[in-house]
């Protein structure tokens, strides 16, 4: 069972919500509250990807079934006995470490903090199912990723500066673009389990070109922020370079793009460490 969870809950994956928040608030809280952090930096790590990626799987079980990439590091395929304890133990993980986050914070972050919880149900639940609404399931994907660091803003009290929005609307756009262009490998898996997304409605090429363009306005809205954040936008290159060699993908050859996702995987481990070094530069700028 736990073995289950964690698969279900993407290890590889963990980071990209963590890492979002305690950035965020480590650069602009000011004191750092260590109990905020913590608190905040395993919540992200941890419950929230299970309950994110576990009510995913729970409910996209028949796609996942006819999916060839499900069953390993990229998702799980949760047996029907396996649902309801997932779903507890997404519950029984998120409700204390939320209890202690409204106590932790203010109005501003409790409104940040309701967003992201119900963009995470949202996503995959029955009635909403927000993934199967084209574009919508992009924007909430997104949400996903860029709601934590929101949150680390508002928990930090911080009044966001320009140069913050700009990257924060950056990194929506490299969200939106990485849903989209992940959305393109199940067109087969999810028009044989009836399952509408970005991708099957637009097309595998259409949605390529629409994830490159994406990845594209991330690089320039990061550039505008300022010396030394604007070099972040350079970060979107090794993305474009994954994404152009599929614009010429089809419906036909949709599962094709899995080699380009895996390469994703690993970018982002890279692009992480760009952020870290350029993160310690622009605050030992700021210092100065």
């Amino acid at each position: 069972m736990i073995r289950h969870l964690v698969v279900s809950s993407r290890p590889l994956s963990w980071i990209n919500t963590a890492y979002p928040f305690a950035l965020a608030y480590l650069l602009l809280a000011r004191p750092v509250d260590p109990l905020v952090l913590v608190v905040g930096t395993l919540y992200f790590l941890v419950p929230y990807n299970l309950a994110m990626y576990g009510i995913n799987d729970v409910f996209d079980y028949e796609s996942d079934l006819r999916n060839p990439r499900k069953g390993g590091v990229e998702g799980a395929v949760l047996a029907p006995a396996l649902h309801r304890p997932t779903l507890v133990a997404a519950a029984v993980t998120n409700v204390p470490f939320l209890v202690v986050l409204v106590l932790l914070g203010g109005w501003a972050s409790w409104i940040v903090l309701a967003i992201s919880v119900f963009a995470v149900i949202a996503y995959s639940a029955p009635v909403l199912r927000f993934k199967e609404r084209p574009v919508l399931d992009s924007i909430t994907s997104a949400t996903h990723f860029v709601s934590p660091a929101v949150y680390g803003l508002a928990l930090a009290g911080a009044a966001p500066r320009a140069s913050t929005v700009l990257v924060l609307v950056a990194f929506f756009c490299w969200g939106m673009a990485s849903h989209a262009f992940g959305a393109v490998q199940d067109i087969p898996a999810d028009r044989e389990a009836g399952i509408g997304s970005v991708a099957t409605v637009l097309g595998a090429r259409a949605t390529v070109v629409g994830s490159a363009v994406l990845y594209l306005a991330a690089g320039v809205l990061a550039g505008l922020s300022g010396w030394p954040v604007a070099l972040a936008g350079l970060l979107a290159i090794p993305y474009l370079v994954m994404v152009l060699p599929f614009v010429g993908i089809t419906d036909a050859t949709a599962e094709q793009a899995n080699r380009g996702w895996r390469r994703f995987l690993a970018i982002n481990y890279g692009a992480g460490f760009g952020v870290t070094v350029l993160a310690i530069v622009a605050s030992a700028v700021a210092a100065s």
